[in-house]
């Protein structure tokens, strides 16, 4: 994905990031038609608990077979049951060797993070995927926005935007051609807040921020790419 536009564009990296992560984690493995009776659901074995079979199914727009299949690779991978920030950021570090992704990884890992109780559990992974992968645009551009307001206050702000503007140029490191100026995020935080900020008050909204994506043809794409995945 090119720079320009990376302030619009950004909903289709947390896509895609998000299900590398899942990959690396061994979270997203092919569902085979033998699914189901061990993972029926072996839940309970873990050191935490997670929510129970058809609650998950009730918030998500997975499958029984789909939740069997990503739970039985969550918990390869994670048998604790948990994941913590340190180690969400390990992993998704390996993805952008030649930048810093860590400030990046923390602002994703806390828009995962429901409870705010710094570790992940399997239910936020799957909720977090069904909205994702499966959720209506309203939902996915909620989640989206969920992640700029830093402080869950309901605008985004411009210091908020700049935020997360460094983290992704940090992530994307010398990988970004031409290089990028130092004035470089600031310039873009400028640009996201001419096109979403539509009554100039100086915050966004969620409104504002949805009619704009609603209007960009980019985004409404990359909100059906990954609908298959799994």
């Amino acid at each position: 994905m090119g720079i320009q536009g990376m302030e619009l564009c950004a909903v289709a990296v947390v896509i895609l990031l998000f299900i590398a992560v899942l990959k690396q984690f061994g979270i997203l493995e092919p569902i085979s038609v033998e699914d189901g009776g061990d993972a029926e659901v072996e839940l309970s074995t873990v050191r935490h608990q997670p929510e129970g079979l058809e609650q998950l199914l009730a918030q998500t727009k997975f499958t029984k077979k789909e939740l069997q299949s990503l739970y039985r690779g969550f918990k390869n991978e994670c048998p604790s049951g948990l994941v913590d920030e340190d180690t969400f950021k390990l992993i998704y570090s390996q993805f952008f060797p030649q930048g810093d992704a860590s400030t990046y990884a923390h602002f994703l890992f806390d828009a995962f993070d429901a409870d705010h109780n710094g570790a992940l559990c399997f239910q936020d992974f799957v909720v977090g995927l069904s909205v994702l992968l499966r959720g209506t645009v309203h939902q996915k551009l909620k989640w989206a926005f969920n992640l700029y307001d830093i402080n869950k206050d309901g605008y985004i702000t411009k210091e908020e935007m700049l935020e997360i503007m460094k983290s992704i140029y940090d992530m994307m490191g010398r990988c970004t051609h031409p290089t990028l100026r130092d004035s470089a995020p600031a310039e873009h935080v400028e640009l996201f807040f001419q096109k979403m900020d539509r009554n100039g008050d100086g915050v966004v909204t969620f409104e504002e921020f949805l009619e704009t994506c609603q209007k960009d043809d980019d985004i409404m794409s990359s909100m059906q790419i990954f609908e298959n995945v799994i």
